[in-house]
């Protein structure tokens, strides 16, 4: 399974939700109504900016989807090598 990690920038957060409308189980907003990154599968041990994941193909690409959706580009994807693949 691929592994991405997956980053928010909170100063560029503006806490549109779209990232957590698109894929909700990778997003949530935190009490600053900053997106914040899921521990997937589990409760989160914390809000976190940045986790590295494990998902399927189809989980991957709803979760560039999602990091499209945002209108500031504050979600930020790279693959397993460390490359960004989104935005690129």
């Amino acid at each position: 399974m691929p592994r991405l990690t997956i980053k928010v920038d909170p100063d560029l957060c503006i806490g549109a939700a779209s990232c957590v409308t698109v894929a909700p189980e990778t997003f949530r907003l935190n009490d600053e109504n900053k997106a914040f990154v899921l521990d997937r599968g589990q409760e989160p041990g914390g809000p976190t900016y940045e986790r590295i994941v494990e998902v399927s193909e189809e989980e991957k690409e709803n979760i560039i989807l999602s990091a499209q959706s945002c209108p500031t580009l504050a979600v930020i994807i790279l693959d397993e090598a460390g490359n960004q693949i989104y935005p690129i």
